[in-house]
C-alpha cells in the first residue's frame, strides 16, 4: 500500500513535466532556434529570417509533390503545413510586437508581402487529400494573417518614420 502511494505521488509530481515535454513545438530545428536567437535585436533581419523558414517549407511541399510519390507523402505535407502554420503565426506575432514598439522593418516589408503571394501559389499546389487539407487551410489562412498584417504595416511603418524620422548615423564626437 505504501508503494502505490508513493507511486502516486511521484506520478502527481511528474505529470506536468511529462506534459510540458510531450507538447514541445518541432517546427523549428535547433539550428533555426539559433539563427533567430542570433538576430533577436535585429528585427528587419529577423523577418528575413522567417520568411527563408517558410521558403524552406513551403519548397518542401512542392517538392513532395513534384517527385517521385513515396510511401507517407500525405503524413510529410500534413507535418509541414503544420510546421508552415506554427513558423507563420511566430512570424505574425514578431509583426504585431515590431508594430507596438515601432521597430523599423520597412525594407522587410515588401520581401514578405511578395513571399506571401509565392507561398500562397504554392500551398495550393497539392492535389486534394483529407490527409492534409485541413492542414492547408489553416497554413492559408496564416499566410492571409501574414499578408493582411504586412500590407497595414506598410502604411503605418512610413507614417510613423515620416513623423519620427530615424537619427542619421554620423560619426561620434567625443566631448573634450
Amino acid at each position: 500500500m505504501k508503494r502505490l502511494l508513493w507511486f502516486a505521488v511521484i506520478l502527481l509530481v511528474l505529470r506536468p513535466s511529462l506534459r510540458a515535454q510531450g507538447a514541445e513545438d518541432h517546427s523549428l530545428s535547433n539550428g533555426e532556434i539559433e539563427q533567430l536567437r542570433d538576430v533577436a535585436d535585429a528585427p528587419r533581419d529577423r523577418v528575413l529570417v522567417f520568411v527563408r523558414f517558410l521558403d524552406d517549407r513551403a519548397d518542401g511541399i512542392h517538392n513532395l509533390f513534384t517527385q517521385p510519390r513515396r510511401p507517407g507523402r500525405e503524413q510529410d505535407a500534413h507535418d509541414l503545413y503544420e510546421q508552415f502554420t506554427s513558423i507563420a503565426n511566430e512570424l505574425d506575432d514578431n509583426l504585431d510586437d515590431y508594430a507596438t514598439r515601432h521597430s523599423d522593418i520597412r525594407k522587410s516589408l515588401p520581401k514578405l508581402l511578395k513571399a506571401t503571394d509565392r507561398w500562397s501559389a504554392t500551398l495550393k499546389f497539392p492535389p486534394d487529400d483529407g490527409a492534409y487539407n485541413v492542414s492547408r487551410k489553416l497554413a492559408l489562412q496564416a499566410v492571409n494573417d501574414l499578408r493582411q498584417d504586412a500590407t497595414g504595416m506598410v502604411a503605418s511603418q512610413k507614417a510613423w518614420f515620416d513623423a519620427h524620422p530615424p537619427a542619421k548615423s554620423g560619426p561620434i564626437e567625443v566631448p573634450r
